[in-house]
């Protein structure tokens, strides 16, 4: 008999090697198989005949197979088996594409159900390697579940149907009096039918119980974690040198930079650590808000350390901040993990005995030997790329420090403060002055001449360009990775120019020694995948070509274009796409029309919802496995409200109705939060 945390490869049908398949999904035993919800769903309960059908469209047929299954090999490696379907009036000509198991399965004479898309002619139809099922095995609603190449949706569900029928009646994991005043069903319940659901009202009750759950967990958690913050500090700001900081710019900030800067101080003059995000824009100047928060967290004694995703943005940092607090006697200092170890030691020593004031670096920051003095503030830029824990180890680095988060991807308010719950929000809505705006165009391949051509004239009036895929590696995909592009390049259009590469794989000496020579102008076109994305500051880049545009999502772009117009000259981000789909299309033109990365995020958010909008795993937050952050944003508001009530009689979660809560939690978080 199995349980839950039985290993998957005990569940009938499994063994050793389907195992790795599943694995390779991320599921490793039955509590993950029976928690890999489906990620959508197939209604197979309206059946059809031909004659109700229309012309392309996906339905769902109970049709008589009245021939044999005739095989015929194409060429090696692919077989075509062909047979004749009825639904009683007309016949339907359906073509198998490389199954010979189904092939072989199907007996003439039987009744089976065929799901996929018909085309029609005058006497007869057409399916071209629909779904087929017996008829007698249809229960109407399908689930499709996220799957591999050697492992289908079909096998998937197959395996999760023998799993929970080899299992107990699920433990309940919410109180009953909860579940009655929010109308939620069993846990049992919920997890048998979100999998095979009786009718869609069914699976709409299962779906209902399991988002809830999961965001209730979700916000305790959060909760939980904000109020870690809000024990008194004796990390007490006494003066605000803001002014003083302001005569060190080589520019006037603007009125949002000045709110933002004065809202983190005000927040360290408090009684309760500072904990605020401030979202930015593209270009809006997030760094001078950073150091004028460091400037007076330093004067007032404390030390501050500021971490970056990548060497590169981390190492912009280190020489923006040390320009403008050049004179000031403040003692800076660069960890990344390619610091040399000599010096890497000696960086340690001085933030020990606090001869170093700012330590600015990546996540060689949280290592375990890396000790302060007196740390006070710990900044943490374009925070959706790091972890809970990764964020939460440099804060551990002083007692109840100060943190300001930053965060160059846009996020609508309302989203923004249920996703982060108690953290105080500053926005920056102004650009600078002298920000230019940026021209974008929409066009596909054929144009690639002409864009080499312009590429070309901007170089020759000193100027330098960006040419961005979405892939490293040749064999990927048929897309055209960058490596091999910039090879192509090389030897054709740009032959004799200085091209350079920049990708993910790179060591970071290297990408630091591409980007240090593009920064210089010794490169004028960089090739590159998304690690531009982020932070890069090269005021003479003025063209951005981006391949397969559709691939990258909306809010993606925008930060890519970002990367431009950052000097005096007019800037150019060209998108590429031989994309036919008119979603893809109206998105790509939504690009054109704004500028405002806020409202992009909106757009991008409608059209894409926030599980493709924060992309894979860039939101710092746990994973979500059934919840949707925008289309169960009502569930949410009333998670929060839930949250608020349970840990207000039951803070630590001790009460019996409430374990099953404090282990998801912990499940959850994965151990950054502790009772």
């Amino acid at each position: 008999m199995i349980n839950l945390n039985s290993d998957i490869k005990y569940i009938k049908g499994v063994g050793e090697k389907r195992a790795e398949l599943f694995n390779k999904l991320g599921i490793f035993d039955v509590r993950g198989l029976v928690t890999f919800y489906p990620r959508n769903y197939q209604d197979w309960s309206k059946e059809m005949t031909v004659e109700q059908c229309s012309d392309g469209e996906n339905v769902c047929i109970k049709a008589t197979l009245i021939t044999s299954v005739k095989e015929h090999l194409i060429r090696k490696g692919i077989t075509l088996y062909k047979c004749n379907f009825t639904d009683g009036k007309t016949v339907i000509h359906v073509t198998i594409f490389n199954n010979k198991y189904l092939a072989k399965s199907l007996k003439e004479y039987e009744d089976y159900i065929l799901f996929g898309k018909l085309e029609k002619t005058f006497t007869s139809a057409n399916m071209s390697s629909p779904k087929i099922e017996k008829a007698e095995n249809n229960n109407g609603i399908h689930p499709i579940y996220r799957a591999t190449e050697k492992l289908n949706s079909k096998a998937i569900s197959k395996v999760i149907k023998t799993a929970l029928d080899s299992l107990p009646t699920f433990d309940e994991t919410l109180d009953s009096e909860l579940r009655q005043k929010y109308n939620l069903v069993s846990l049992d319940y919920a997890i048998r039918q979100i999998h095979f659901p009786n009718d869609f009202e069914s699976l709409q009750k299962a779906k209902k119980r399991l988002v809830f759950e999961e965001l209730l967990t979700l916000q305790l958690g959060l909760l939980k974690l904000k109020s870690k913050k809000k024990k008194e500090t004796a990390l007490k700001i006494t003066k605000d040198y803001t002014n003083e900081f302001y005569t060190l710019l080589p520019f006037t900030p603007t009125g949002a930079q000045q709110r933002a800067i004065s809202d983190c101080v005000n927040d360290m003059f408090g009684k309760y650590p500072m904990n605020r995000l401030v979202q930015g824009d593209v270009g809006s100047g997030k760094t001078a808000v950073a150091g004028g928060v460091i400037y007076t967290a330093i004067k007032n004694g404390f030390q501050c350390a500021m971490m970056a995703p990548t060497e590169i943005l981390a190492t912009q940092h280190f020489e923006t901040l040390s320009k403008i607090l050049i004179g000031t006697g403040i003692k800076i200092a660069l960890l990344t993990g390619s610091t040399p170890l000599k010096e890497k030691r000696e960086i340690k020593r001085k933030l020990i005995n606090g001869e170093i004031e700012l330590a600015i670096g990546t996540h060689a920051l949280i290592q375990n030997d890396v000790e302060f003095k007196n740390l006070g503030l710990v900044i943490t830029d374009e925070q959706h790329r790091f972890g809970v824990n990764q964020r939460a180890n440099l804060a551990m680095k002083g007692n109840d420090v100060h943190t300001l988060v930053m965060s160059a991807t846009p996020i609508p308010r309302t989203l923004a403060l249920m996703i982060y719950g108690d953290l105080d929000i500053s926005i920056l809505d102004e650009l600078p002055p002298g920000r230019q705006e940026i021209r974008t165009d929409v066009v596909n391949s054929s144009y690639h001449e002409r864009i080499y051509k312009f590429i070309k004239n901007a170089i020759a009036r000193g100027e330098q360009a960006y040419i961005v895929c979405p892939l490293v590696e040749e064999g990927e995909s048929e897309l055209i990775s960058a490596t091999q592009y910039a090879e192509n390049l090389s030897k054709t259009a740009f032959k004799g120019y200085n091209l350079g590469l920049l990708h993910g794989k790179m060591k970071a000496k290297d990408k630091e020694k591409v980007m240090s020579a593009f920064s210089a102008g010794d490169i004028k076109i960089l090739i590159s995948t998304t690690v531009i994305e982020v932070g890069v500051d090269v005021p003479d880049a003025t063209v951005m070509v981006i391949e397969n545009a559709e691939r990258f999502g909306l809010s993606q772009l925008h930060q890519l274009r970002g990367r431009v117009g950052r000097g005096s000259e007019k800037s150019f981000c060209i998108l590429v796409s031989d994309s036919k789909s008119e979603t893809s299309k109206e998105r790509l033109n939504i690009m054109k029309k704004y500028s405002d990365g806020f409202k992009i995020a909106d757009e991008d958010l409608k059209q894409r919802g926030p599980g493709d909008f924060f992309g894979n795993r860039q939101h710092g937050l746990p994973d979500l496995k059934i919840a949707d952050m925008l289309s169960d944003m009502e569930t949410l508001k009333l998670c929060r409200e839930c949250a608020d009530e349970i840990l207000k009689q039951d803070y630590n979660l001790d009460l019996p109705k409430n374990r099953h809560l404090a282990n998801a939690i912990s499940d959850m978080f994965r151990n950054s939060i502790s009772n």
